[in-house]
């Protein structure tokens, strides 16, 4: 690296931190004034608010959240300011090409990107897991529904089970059917008042509970009060609560993604697109800095306002579409994976037509 891309590394980069601290403060007291009749209703302490809630859990999903944004205003605003003050013209007049100029800018990019992903794979499930949690005992507590209904689940290629109402709390359902198949006989259907998850020996324990065997045209009929059996699925197979899923480890939304595939419960589309969105999204960092600088490497009348002003509008529109096609991925049948590469893919191909345009 020559002084030139030194010094464009640490404008970018100081610039970056600089609008993320504004950020971060700016959103912080907005969701303290939106928040603070919940908090002070359900007597969360100044300790739990402070640390649990903002420093270890909100400030860190925002950060990712808004990552995209700050970046390209980041880019945008020290590029347009370099342009202003006749900077980058020097640059390019005395050898340097506009592709060379563009090496320290994807520098900064990648540092970033590797942030993010590690952060995306490895610190935010842990992050979202006490926001997760405190705002289910802090700031929506009526919201949360700590019951399950009408649960089918296929717990194996010839097992299926199904439970009519499930308390996630007290690990307790009732209604509890389960039948299993050889082909498509059936074999075995076990029948149960109650079914309670023994957190100390790990099983399941059913109560009143008749289970009718099935050979051919013979057929024994067992019946009791007690039995521990062991089943494939646990009491956070039941749990629905929002952003579930974004509190869970990689390891744990992949094993749940291989459950989903044999269970079939409907929830493959809100983890394929979890687990899709940890990888793809960090790439923003890329697209959105080659978008920046093809917006603001030109100097223009008037000073960095202008190519300000359409940073912010492009970056609130990546976040939209973003969120339009995680929706029509939820509710229109758009496979997870499109709905994740659609906006990249689509801004990524304005950055390059910008690029293309922009003055060399």
């Amino acid at each position: 690296m020559n002084i030139i891309d030194r010094y464009i590394i640490r404008k970018y980069l100081t610039t970056f931190l600089f609008t993320v601290g504004i950020f971060i403060v700016v959103i912080v007291i907005f969701d303290i004034s939106e928040k603070l009749d919940d908090f002070l209703k359900n007597k969360a302490s100044f300790t739990q608010v402070l640390f649990q809630y903002y420093a270890l859990g909100s400030v860190p999903f925002f950060l990712n959240m808004l990552t995209p944004l700050i970046n390209f205003i980041a880019v945008i605003f020290f590029t347009s300011k370099m342009a202003d003050q006749t900077e980058i013209v020097p640059i390019l007049n005395g050898g340097m090409s506009f592709n060379r100029l563009l090496r320290p800018y994807m520098i900064g990019a990648s540092l970033i990107f590797a942030f993010t992903l590690i952060s995306n794979l490895y610190i935010l499930p842990v992050t979202n897991k006490l926001k997760v949690q405190f705002e289910n005992v802090y700031v929506r507590p009526h919201k949360i529904s700590t019951t399950t209904s009408s649960t089918h689940m296929q717990i194996d290629s010839n097992t299926y089970v199904y439970i009519d109402n499930f308390d996630t709390q007290r690990a307790t359902g009732t209604g509890f059917v389960m039948e299993k198949f050889e082909g498509r006989e059936l074999k075995e259907k076990l029948m149960a008042d109650r079914v309670v998850w023994d957190s100390v020996a790990t099983k399941w324990r059913i109560e009143n509970y008749t289970n009718r065997i099935i050979d051919g045209l013979n057929e024994e009929m067992l019946k009791g009060e007690k039995r521990d059996t062991t089943l494939d699925m646990k009491p956070q197979d039941f749990e629905t609560y929002d952003n579930i899923f974004t509190a869970m480890s990689t390891d744990e939304l992949n094993e749940r993604i291989f459950k989903e595939e044999t269970r079939g419960t409907g929830m493959m589309n809100d983890l394929l697109l979890e687990k899709y969105k940890r990888i793809v999204h960090p790439f923003a960092a890329f697209i959105l800095t080659l978008m920046g600088v093809a917006l603001s490497s030109k100097k223009v009348r008037g000073g960095i306002g202008l190519s300000l002003g359409i940073g912010i509008g492009l970056s609130f529109a990546f976040l939209v579409f973003n969120q339009f096609s995680t929706m029509f991925s939820l509710k229109g049948g758009l496979p997870p994976l499109l709905a994740v590469l659609i906006p990249s893919v689509t801004f990524l191909i304005l950055a390059l037509i910008l690029l293309k345009k922009a003055p060399k």
